[in-house]
């Protein structure tokens, strides 16, 4: 691919400055530095940013961008990390922004990570050797069988990683590190954000989009290699809320309410069959209870509501008040309170409205000759709240797999085509439209 500078520059051809500049070392060695500090979100605490090591990442990270040249990088009192590329052509072009969350999740431990690098993967499963119970099998994992040569990068299997989203942290800091490098590579001006929490869903929450002041942007959180999710789910909380009456179980009849029990009827009400997250995929929805805690006198259940569709998310809420109404008269005396917060829609409604951002992301990885897959997210995205703040928003892919998992693996060679895409990417950007 050839890219002309609106000041007649010769154009530069990317694969020849990708062969020449790329430097995997470097790269590789930003991962394993971001997956040893301990980021784990935790939605126990009403703060922003959840964890100390959110901090202390953030920090590690504007020292890092400051370095290569990034004169206004820094971590705001969110702890959110911002950065600007400046753009090297005159004339006017979108701004584009790229984002990434430095928290894990907190399904599985991220404290003291002990990365393993598999260089040149032979093929077969791989036994973690922290834990000879976990094996990250090929059976489970399709995707190894293509990446025989490849540098993987794996816990030891006692953590997770932290592929998910330093993977995609560690890609944005040398994109901006090569960029910097290569000043004849016409682009316009590039935000980088660096946001804290998306785990818990709260990755979007500080954000100032004023500031940011992005015409398109892009998530780096994917899966693999060459796919744009350019759908996720529609997405609701419902808490439901059971109110029992307590009293000395040896004078209990007749008087006790038990809200544990109002609670399991209610749960035992829920499809098993259909709408649960165990037996749906692809634009599949589901209920999915994920948290119970309580006592005789009152007990409290979380429930996702998730569909492609919106307009089901109603639905399913009514379905969880009929299921109230029914443990009521089941149980009589329970009081069951069923409250439904919003908590994101579907990242296809917005990008509808800029078919561009994905339009562009898919000729990026044409013009590579990468194979594209658009793709849609059985789960939600920053992305997705980034799109309803009028910013629109698709999740690229990072090289990262099997999430929030001690199996989560990572490969290197993916994550440089991730750097390698955004590059291009953000060239088309600066073209003229009619280019394309």
């Amino acid at each position: 691919m050839q890219c002309w500078g609106a000041e007649g520059r010769q154009p530069t051809i990317f694969r020849s400055f990708w062969e020449h500049s790329m430097n995997p070392s470097r790269l590789l060695q930003r991962f394993l530095r971001y997956v040893q500090i301990d980021t784990i979100a935790n939605d126990s605490t009403d703060r922003y940013p959840s964890s100390p090591g959110q901090w202390e990442l953030g920090k590690m990270l504007v020292q890092e961008l400051s370095a290569i040249g990034l004169e206004d990088a820094h971590q705001d009192h969110h702890g959110l990390v911002w950065a600007t590329i400046p753009a090297t052509c005159s004339h006017t072009v979108p701004v584009v922004a790229l984002n990434a969350h430095l928290d894990t999740s907190p399904e599985t431990s991220g404290t003291n990570v002990r990365p393993q690098v598999i260089r040149n993967y032979g093929g077969g499963d791989l036994i973690l050797p922290g834990d000879l119970r976990q094996i990250i099998r090929v059976a489970e994992n399709p995707a190894l069988e293509d990446l025989h040569g490849r540098t993987l990068i794996t816990s030891d299997g006692t953590t997770l990683l932290g592929g998910d989203d330093k993977a995609g942290v560690a890609v944005i800091v040398e994109t901006a590190a090569l960029l910097m490098e290569q000043p004849n590579l016409m682009h316009g001006p590039i935000r980088l954000l660096l946001t804290c929490d998306e785990e818990i869903g709260r990755g979007a929450s500080r954000v100032d989009f004023d500031k940011l002041a992005a015409d398109v942007c892009y998530t780096l959180d994917g899966e693999g290699a060459g796919k744009i999710d350019v759908e996720t789910f529609s997405a609701d909380l419902a808490i439901v809320t059971f109110q029992g009456a307590n009293i000395h179980p040896s004078i209990a009849k007749g008087r006790m309410i038990n809200a544990m029990r109002a609670a399991g009827h209610f749960l035992d009400q829920l499809p098993r069959d259909h709408l649960a997250p165990e037996v749906t995929q692809g634009r599949e929805g589901f209920v999915h209870p994920y948290q119970i805690e309580g006592s005789v006198a009152s007990a409290v259940l979380k429930i996702l509501l998730r569909d492609f569709d919106t307009n089901q998310l109603k639905r399913q809420a009514d379905l969880l008040r009929e299921y109230a109404a029914r443990t009521i008269e089941t149980i009589p005396g329970t009081q069951i309170d069923v409250r439904v917060a919003r908590q994101y829609r579907n990242l296809g409604d917005g990008l509808r409205r800029e078919p561009r951002a994905v339009q562009f992301a898919k000729l990026a990885m044409e013009r590579l000759g990468y194979p594209v897959a658009e793709t849609v997210v059985r789960g939600g995205t920053d992305g997705a709240l980034f799109t309803e703040q009028g910013v629109p928003t698709p999740n690229l892919s990072t090289g990262q797999h099997n999430p929030h998992s001690p199996l989560e693996w990572v490969c290197l060679e993916e994550m440089m085509q991730a750097a390698e895409v955004l590059i291009q990417l953000v060239q088309v950007w600066a073209e003229p439209q009619d280019d394309h």
